[in-house]
């Protein structure tokens, strides 16, 4: 909204297209989404402690968990309203990019809310049935993931519907050009043909297994969202080198023509993750619930998809990967849990900064 009014005026007052840069509207999506946060959060906490919308907190964990039953959760949606508007004010919503993102975010966060309603409101300890859930997930996961299949391989919209036309006449038989290819990591020319079936079968595992690993992850104060922000901040730089047909070049990387601008929504997810920080580190005055740890994941899953970097998403979220299983145990063994989360960050950090690393060194 704000770019479209800057590109009006820009006609007449040339300083304005300074906003046409993606540089610059990133790093004030980031500002806005903290604002909105700072300004957000602490009526929305009032709110969920007021209706009653506590955590509950199982038994059969650390036993230092049990005082946090009834802090307020399902503040992940604060943290998506942030992410929404700020994308909304800054991102050029002409982009098809944007809007895969943003709805692939949304979907998974209404998979979540509902999740988290029943199980807080309804007092309902199920929440969603594991089938329930699963189903809907793969629902969005696989019309994500087919859009994707030719929007990833095709420059513009007009383009997309031609190859998905020629792929549903040819029997479902058709071959993508090698920007589809799945990349691997740290050489120049080695990548592996997916084909659409191929691609796919990966993103949706991408999107839908990211989702539920973030949300796994989700069990100690500041635990999932701080990896989220740098992961988050990371896929902003691919998503800039990716959009540039001159830095993809360079760096040997496939060009893929609107990518570019996700970086506006990695710096509202960066932006908005922080502020979230903000009430959730120890001890959390409010936890995400499956309604942001969802959405997050999905989001992660489908712009590391559009930027062609699956593994190296898996890489930076190492964290995501192993670590579901194991933070009670270091609990256990007489770690302090703000011990835990903060060494975890750490270890993020460094596999953000070696999956950043494969940028050049190929």
């Amino acid at each position: 909204m704000l770019l479209a009014l800057a590109n009006w005026i820009a006609s007449d007052v040339r300083t304005f297209n300074v906003f046409g840069y993606i540089t610059l509207r990133a790093v004030l999506a980031t500002m806005t989404a903290l604002v909105i946060s700072f300004l957000v959060g602490p009526r929305m906490i009032r709110k969920l402690t007021q209706y009653n919308i506590g955590q509950s907190v199982r038994d059969d964990g650390p036993q230092s968990h049990l005082i946090k039953a009834g802090t307020p959760t399902m503040g992940g949606a604060l943290i998506l309203v942030s992410i929404i508007i700020t994308t909304l004010l800054w991102a050029d919503l002409r982009n098809r990019f944007v809007w895969v993102v943003l709805l692939v975010m949304a979907g998974f966060g209404a998979i979540g809310w509902i999740d988290d309603y029943r199980k807080v409101v309804h007092r309902n300890p199920r929440g969603l049935s594991a089938r329930e859930k699963i189903l809907w997930q793969s629902l969005i996961g696989l019309i994500a993931a087919v859009y994707l299949a030719f929007s990833v391989s095709a420059p513009s919209t007009a383009q997309f519907l031609q190859m998905f036309i020629a792929w549903l006449s040819s029997g479902f038989n058709l071959d993508l050009p090698p920007k589809a290819d799945l990349i691997v990591p740290f050489f120049k020319t080695v990548s592996y043909p997916l084909g659409v079936w191929g691609f796919i079968v990966l993103s949706y595992c991408v999107i839908v297994g990211t989702s539920n690993a973030v949300n796994l992850t989700d069990g100690l104060d500041g635990l999932a969202i701080m990896p989220t922000v740098m992961i988050g901040a990371a896929l902003g730089i691919f998503s800039y080198v990716t959009g540039r047909a001159d830095f993809s070049s360079y760096l040997f990387l496939p060009h893929i023509p609107g990518a570019g601008e996700l970086t506006v929504i990695c710096g509202a997810i960066a932006g908005a993750g922080l502020g979230f920080l903000w009430f959730n580190a120890y001890p959390a005055e409010v936890f995400m619930g499956d309604v942001g740890a969802l959405a997050l994941g999905a989001a992660l899953g489908a712009i590391a998809i559009i930027v062609r970097q699956e593994i190296v998403l898996f890489v930076m979220g190492g964290v995501f990967v192993v670590e579901t299983p194991i933070h009670h145990h270091y609990e256990l063994k007489g770690w302090k849990e703000n011990q835990v989360v903060v060494r975890f960050w750490i270890i993020t950090m460094l596999l953000v900064l070696f999956g950043l690393s494969t940028l050049k060194l190929r």
